[in-house]
């Protein structure tokens, strides 16, 4: 499993439950490793995909080459001098420890800046815009585009403790980070968020507390109920929607109809995927099948082809869910929520959108004036998907520094 070592007081006092402990470091026992290693190579592998394509699922020779690379080339040692080359630290919010990295930008007046992730995600899919974001000089911005960053890990995702009781949902993860950003000192400040993030970042502003300026999101929750409900059910779509409405109707119910199944699994019965934490390569597999757009995008890096993604990025996460145990704790997130994903959440504060091409949908213009009536900023991008800071960390950091502009 992997470890954690923080410098505690010296004194032996209770500490304050608010404190902020830390530096945490990453050590992994070399036997975990070799676990992982033994693992892999038992892996018992099904009969090939009786299609050409990848409409059954992951294909076998996909995961074959990626279960040949992570046994024969992958090295958990690099990924690890990368997080702990970053500041990280714990600390306890409603009785449950919090992991997260804070990195604070060399230019004092930097906007701090909350960014949260999704599954299957991490905050390995973050670490790439770190570097643009808080050192932007370096990058072909202004030291006016400068951002204090804090990247939390969800409750139960990596290094973040495991609810051991309901109530974990994004609501009080939202509140979380509210407290989050408070103990850290910071009065003002954004956030951003995509997938979980994003629903977490639109409860956020739903909240809307003191400090809390203004969002980014790259996953939108505009889309109006009535017609989220539509999609969802398989009933009629209203008439008189635009093109790009109609467009986006039609990404969002392939999505709910064809490549949803792995969110209604671990939305309804979580727990019975013990086999995610037993078999590292069946685990990958289930990650790797997020959404059609993702899934070929990694495909072509386990075929040679880099578009956005290495090898190294998609098993640097993949291991991170395996050494932390974590397959099971993570997925109870989508059985405690009780939202939509991209429907409307009612946020009036200001709004910044940034779509991207290789999303699950593009989100109109036309809804998010709508769901954002404080709309600030509305961009579409011309590549990137659902992981875009991991596969696109300058176009993306680019569109935190535009979309945040006016908020400084």
């Amino acid at each position: 499993m992997a470890q954690g070592s923080t410098k505690q007081p010296s004194n032996e006092q209770p500490t304050d439950k608010n404190t902020i402990r830390g530096p945490f470091h990453v050590n992994v026992p070399e036997a975990e490793l070799s676990k992982l290693l033994s693992r892999i190579n038992a892996t018992r592998w099904p009969e090939k995909e009786t299609v050409a394509d990848a409409s059954q699922g992951v294909q076998l020779a996909t995961i074959q080459k990626l279960a040949r690379y992570w046994a024969t080339d992958y090295d958990w040692r690099k990924c690890e001098a990368k997080l702990n080359a970053l500041p990280q630290f714990m600390t306890e919010i409603v009785g449950l420890d919090i992991h997260f990295m804070h990195i604070r930008s060399k230019h004092e007046d930097a906007l701090p800046l909350i960014i949260t992730h999704g599954w299957p995600g991490s905050i390995i899919e973050l670490m790439k815009i770190v570097e643009p974001l808080t050192n932007p000089t370096a990058h072909g911005a202004k030291a006016s585009d400068a951002f204090h960053l804090v990247i939390p890990s969800l409750p139960g995702y990596g290094f973040s403790g495991k609810p051991t009781a309901t109530g974990w949902g994004p609501v009080r993860i939202a509140r979380a980070w509210v407290e989050l950003m408070k103990r850290l000192g910071y009065t003002k400040y954004v956030a951003q968020g995509g997938d979980w993030g994003a629903v977490v970042t639109d409860l956020m502003a739903v909240q809307a507390p003191s400090g809390l300026v203004g969002i980014h999101s790259n996953m939108p929750g505009v889309v109006p109920p009535y017609i989220d409900k539509a999609l969802q059910s398989g009933n009629p779509l209203p008439s008189g929607l635009s093109d790009d409405e109609w467009r986006a109707c039609k990404q969002l119910y392939f999505f709910y109809s064809q490549h949803s199944a792995y969110a209604q699994m671990m939305g309804t019965r979580p727990q019975t995927l013990t086999g995610l934490v037993d078999s590292p390569v069946g685990m990958a597999a289930f990650m790797l099948d997020h959404d059609a757009c993702s899934l070929e995008l990694i495909s072509q890096a386990f075929a040679g082809h880099h578009g956005g993604l290495t090898r190294d990025d998609v098993l640097d996460n993949i291991t991170l869910y395996w050494l932390t145990k974590t397959a099971i704790s993570s997925a109870r997130l989508y059985w405690e929520n009780k939202l939509s994903f991209f429907a409307v959440k009612g946020v009036s504060i200001p709004v910044a959108v940034s779509v991207f091409p290789y999303e699950l949908y593009q989100a109109p213009k036309s809804w998010a004036e709508q769901a954002y009536p404080n709309l600030i900023y509305y961009n579409k991008l011309d590549k990137g998907g659902h992981f875009a800071a991991w596969e696109q960390p300058e176009l993306f950091a680019a569109e935190l520094r535009a979309g945040f502009k006016s908020l400084r």
